[in-house]
């Protein structure tokens, strides 16, 4: 989980370093300092936010998977049923 909200950090950071580069400003002004923290807390919370979405849809594939496996060992015990009757 913490790699994920670092590396979005990190990109909030770049963001910030793209945007003074395009407007051709110092990267490194005295009263602008504080909008990297922003930037980082931004792209961290969004990380976060991306860390519990991904959560969230392994456990519902897992749970899916698990019915799907259920489904075939009851077509199967089905199957098996029905060719010891026929036999």
């Amino acid at each position: 989980m913490v790699h994920k909200v670092l590396f979005w950090g990190g990109f909030g950071i770049a963001v910030r370093l793209w945007q003074l580069g395009i407007e051709m400003r110092p990267i490194l002004a005295k009263e602008s300092l504080w909008v990297y923290p922003l930037f980082a807390g931004v792209g961290g919370s969004f990380g976060y936010w991306l860390q519990g979405v991904e959560s969230r849809q392994l456990k519902i594939l897992a749970q899916r998977r698990e019915a799907i496996l259920e489904k075939r060992r009851r077509r199967d015990e089905r199957g098996v049923a029905e060719a010891a009757a026929t036999a």
